[in-house]
């Protein structure tokens, strides 16, 4: 019953920028972190970015630092990402995840999303 819609992907241009979008039906993300995985072909899928949901602290995978920004809208029950800057090598498959712990090495996910393709051309 609990449903994590991502939309914003798309193909763009390096340097250019998008915002993801996840609107979660369901349930409420008040008391919930909330977090951005993406995974490339071939490749194992990572944390990007997550967000607290008392404090609202956040925090970013080296590769995005400065140039991605989580953020939350409670009363919309949505969660962001802002990419700036973007490059090539963030070309992946970005999911939205609800109720995220542990430690960004080994996080643990309660929900996802289906994902949304990014595509950044060089």
């Amino acid at each position: 019953q609990v449903q994590l819609v991502e939309s914003g992907g798309g193909l763009v241009q390096a340097g250019d920028s998008l915002r993801l979008s996840c609107a979660v039906a369901g349930r409420t993300i008040r008391r919930s972190a909330m977090g951005w995985f993406r995974q490339a072909p071939g490749k194992e899928r990572e944390i990007v970015a997550s967000i607290g949901w008392s404090t609202f602290a956040t925090y970013y995978a080296d590769s995005v630092k400065g140039r991605f920004t989580i953020s939350r809208d409670n009363a919309k029950n949505t969660v962001y990402l802002q990419m700036n800057s973007l490059k090539p090598e963030d070309t992946a498959v970005y999911y939205c995840a609800a109720d995220v712990s542990g430690p960004a090495s080994r996080p643990e996910v309660g929900s996802w999303g289906q994902g949304t393709q990014v595509t950044v051309s060089s």
